[in-house]
């Protein structure tokens, strides 16, 4: 018991870190728009180059790669991608040179993601791979506070210095993969928790991690191991039938989610504003908020701090949402789009009552990044523990149907985030407008 907790411990971390250090160049990125482009260059341009790199490397490598995943050489592949996208931005000062850089680390984040979520279905029993899914999702929510908060400190040093040491990050995740991360086989050993979460035996036999080519040969190879070297590849119509069930049930949720999530943060929250609170009439805003610039990075920290909180729900020991709710946080997120929309448009307390409309925007977008969290580690963690049971399935296409089911959620989230990124520009051109013509004039100082 005592090693089982040990070997848990231990997938934890690597996955934490995994999700930590996978998303938190692409928030200094964002974080550091406003250091990267001159004033005149659109900042939404840094978001679309922030994403796009990502969408494409979600999309296709699922459906395009065919046969096993070298984990080792795709995560060192990841990492020397990232390093060297981080090194063009910090040594060119050319705009197209950052905006090149940017997608390098863009694709390498998404490659890395759907990496570590696919790596995650080779550890059993389902309950220790919905484990390294938990934890994965709490890293890539505090990556928000953190990637925050390391530009917040680097930024002094100037974009050269501190994106070049921001370059040094990536490294983590190659010493973490092969000094701290357990081998799927030693979990093989934990017979006390060989049934998942609904009470069914565990069906799909461990296949050893085809990571380590220097060592295969002092490893013995056991006969089912020899099976799933087998030159078995999914094809195009085998990946359409396992994706077609999973467009309404985890896609669309996920899809939902992020367009209206990334709707307010890029799109509404902007518009957010109230006059500066003076410390008679609200003692405690106004030690948070010292002028009109400040409302918007106050949100995304509140937003940045409820994912964290929300995507280490099941780490913290929440139970997940069961699959019959996955759709609850896409409705009340689009429910708090639009009343934040009204908000912002026709001020619901009214233009005097700053203090109730802050503290009423204060709620609801804690409540969007709950839902927004939520949403992300309950999908992945669902997906992960769903069972694979057909009778006679070789061992080898067993496991590949795996890594291709999870690895092709994530095109949903990064298209919503896309497609969020387009209409935002004409929603806060909208809601700024309308607050012009009924005399609140803030946005237009921003």
């Amino acid at each position: 018991m005592l090693q089982r907790r040990k070997l848990l411990r231990r997938l934890g971390v690597s996955f934490f870190l995994f999700g930590l250090i996978n998303n938190v160049l692409y928030v200094i990125i964002l974080s550091a728009a406003l250091d990267l482009v001159p004033p005149s260059t659109p900042k939404g341009i840094i978001a679309f180059c922030n994403i796009f790199p990502a969408l494409v490397a979600k999309l296709g490598w699922p459906y395009l790669l065919k046969g096993r995943i070298r984990y080792a050489r795709r995560l060192v592949g990841c990492t020397a991608i990232s390093v060297g996208g981080m090194m063009v931005v910090a040594l060119f000062d050319t705009l197209y040179m950052r905006l090149f850089g940017i997608c390098l680390a863009s694709f390498s984040s998404g490659l890395g993601e759907l990496t570590f979520l696919q790596l995650s279905t080779r550890y059993h029993p389902p309950s220790v791979a919905g484990h390294s899914v938990a934890y994965f999702a709490s890293g890539t929510g505090g990556a928000g506070l953190a990637g925050a908060f390391l530009w917040w400190e680097l930024r002094g040093l100037g974009v050269r210095l501190g994106v070049g040491l921001s370059s040094i990050l990536p490294f983590v995740i190659p010493v973490t993969y092969y000094c701290i991360l357990p081998r799927p086989d030693k979990f093989s050993a934990i017979s006390s928790d060989d049934e998942d979460a609904e009470g069914a035996p565990l069906t799909a036999s461990y296949t050893r991690l085809p990571n380590e080519d220097a060592v295969e040969e002092s490893v013995p190879i056991t006969e089912g191991e020899a099976i799933a070297t087998a030159p078995i590849a999914l094809s195009m119509q085998d990946k359409w039938k396992l994706a077609k069930p999973m467009l309404t049930k985890y896609m669309l949720p996920l899809f939902c989610v992020y367009l209206f999530e990334y709707t307010i943060n890029q799109g509404i929250s902007p518009t957010l504003v109230y006059p500066v609170p003076t410390a008679d009439a609200h003692w405690l805003i106004s030690h948070i908020i010292h002028s009109i610039r400040d409302y918007y990075p106050l949100w995304q920290l509140v937003y940045q701090t409820t994912v964290f909180l929300s995507r280490s729900s099941i780490t913290l020991g929440l139970p997940p949402l069961p699959g019959r709710l996955l759709s609850l946080p896409a409705i009340v997120q689009g429910f708090i789009l639009t009343i934040l929309a009204f908000e912002s448009a026709v001020g619901i307390f009214g233009d005097e009552n700053e203090g109730m409309s802050f503290a009423f925007v204060f709620l609801l977008v804690s409540i969007e990044g709950i839902c927004g969290g939520l949403a992300y580690v309950n999908v992945f963690y669902r997906i992960n523990q769903e069972k694979h049971d057909t009778p006679g399935e070789d061992p080898e296409r067993a496991k590949q149907e795996r890594e291709f089911k999870i690895g092709s959620i994530g095109l949903a989230d990064s298209t919503g985030i896309l497609i969020a990124s387009l209409l935002a520009v004409p929603t806060e051109i909208e809601l700024c407008r309308a607050q012009v013509g009924r005399g609140k004039m803030f946005c237009k100082s921003l």
